[in-house]
């Protein structure tokens, strides 16, 4: 009895701190932004299951068994038959990238997707106060930030930041970085652009932890305009209400979970270690733990504090379990899954990322813009509403944000903003994430390891 007496006292004292903490958090600008866009690629760098199976017969360090592991690695994937890759992955040089390449890469999106978001905005480029560009896996001279600003003659004085080796969850940290530039700077236009940039990053080895992100990442961007104007707040689509980030670099084990790195062979590419689902969900749960008092209701907060100190002592004299093994897909559906088992949501709530995912693979940073394109097509965006970003990084990093809805966002296909969507969402969601890698490539799993060889037509 005693011991229960004294938890609430804790949870009570806890509480109290909490609502002190958040009242002296208090002031500051406010981060809007006013409106986004994101990069859909040209049909012609679209990635059929027909040319993925192509380009995958086109490495001669694989054998029979890495073949068989990545079929499996596919069709678990959740990814489906409109994704898009850089352009010198279809004329078959993935193996030797020049550097026109990769710029070619950015700069497709780079006109594409600002011009597009500036002229609907009505802001002139003249007009930017602020820009942050983040590619995790590409770093130029000048930088990519340098080479927007001069296409797109922005002033002398605007503030630029660029991002590299950031990882997936870079965007939200180009929005930490603008937020905190709207605490001391008021009046404010900032430009975010997220990317990654594929075309210098294929790995040509046969080491099974490097070959799978040749299978899971895919083309994309977004651009995304902010702002810390009162006179906007009201044509604003999002109010940034609180933001987290959680980096576990200190931690070996989680430093090199996730990293480029050259393979036995001097091959260079993407590792993904056996540790890193133990690493996202501790970072997940740290994160969580010091997101959940920023934004739960202090009724519901107290439910989680009991809830989790009653299960604590359901748990004290339990034999812990080991951890699962690393999941199928990393980065693709089994992490969806994860997240959703984990958070308690269900299938609706997972619908835009498993959705996102089929359509446009993992596009790394701005895979998130996709989603929140997704629910803003499916006119689930309204007032009020309230929208949990989380992200994860190598490093490793765990970054999450809540925003909240302004006004009704009732995604118009003529007019209305994020065309990715506009020619399929009617077609989602999916009834069936069956990838047809299995039918088209099935017959390897029946495959004599002695005695294989590729057909002809191959």
């Amino acid at each position: 009895m005693g011991f229960f007496i004294l938890l609430v006292a804790v949870l009570v004292l806890y509480l109290l701190f909490t609502l002190w903490k958040r009242g002296c958090a208090g002031g500051g600008q406010a981060c809007y932004i006013l409106d986004y866009e994101c990069f859909k690629p040209s049909d012609d760098r679209v990635i059929s299951t027909e040319f993925s199976g192509e380009i995958m017969w086109r490495n001669k360090n694989l054998g029979l068994n890495e073949y068989k592991f990545l079929l499996k690695a596919i069709i678990n994937s959740g990814i489906g038959e409109q994704t898009y890759g850089p352009r010198n992955f279809l004329m078959g040089r993935e193996e030797t990238p020049t550097l026109p390449d990769t710029i070619s890469e950015m700069d497709e999106f780079f006109n594409d997707s600002i011009g597009k978001l500036l002229a609907r905005s009505g802001v002139s480029p003249q007009e930017i106060d602020v820009l942050v560009v983040n590619v995790s896996m590409l770093s130029t001279a000048p930088s990519l930030a340098s080479r927007i600003i001069n296409h797109y003659k922005m002033r002398e004085d605007v503030k630029a930041f660029n991002l590299t080796g950031m990882g997936c969850s870079a965007s939200l940290i180009s929005v930490d970085v603008v937020r905190n530039i709207f605490k001391t700077t008021n009046n404010v236009f900032a430009l975010v652009v997220t990317a990654e940039s594929l075309s210098p990053n294929w790995y040509s080895g046969n080491d099974r932890s490097m070959i799978l992100a040749n299978c899971l990442f895919r083309s994309g961007g977004c651009a995304m305009l902010l702002t810390n104007k009162s006179p906007l707040k009201k044509k604003a689509m999002l109010k940034l209400k609180c933001l987290v980030r959680t980096h576990h670099g200190a931690r070996d084990e989680s430093y090199g979970c996730c990293m480029q790195k050259d393979d036995a062979h001097g091959r260079l590419g993407f590792y993904l270690g056996k540790d890193l689902p133990k690493a996202a969900t501790r970072s997940l749960v740290d994160n969580l733990r010091d997101l959940a008092p920023k934004i739960l209701p202090v009724r519901e907060l107290l439910r989680f504090m009991v809830a989790r100190a009653v299960r604590r002592l359901t748990l004290t004299s339990s034999k812990k379990g080991s951890g699962g093994g690393t999941a199928g897909g990393g980065g693709g559906k089994a992490v969806i899954d994860g997240i959703g088992t984990n958070l308690n949501l269900d299938e609706y709530d997972l619908e835009p990322a498993r959705m996102t995912l089929h359509r446009f693979g993992n596009t790394s940073a701005c895979s998130l813009w996709y989603e929140l394109a997704y629910m803003e097509a499916k006119k689930r965006l309204k007032k009020g509403g309230r929208i949990l970003m989380v992200s994860f990084g190598a490093g490793f990093k765990c970054n999450s944000c809540l925003w909240q809805v302004v006004r009704d966002l009732d995604f118009d296909l003529e007019d209305g903003n994020n065309t990715v969507w506009k020619d399929c969402i009617d077609n989602y969601p999916v009834k069936s994430h069956v990838n047809p890698y299995l039918k088209k490539y099935g017959w390897l799993s029946n495959e004599d390891p002695h005695t294989f060889k590729l057909p002809d037509h191959l």
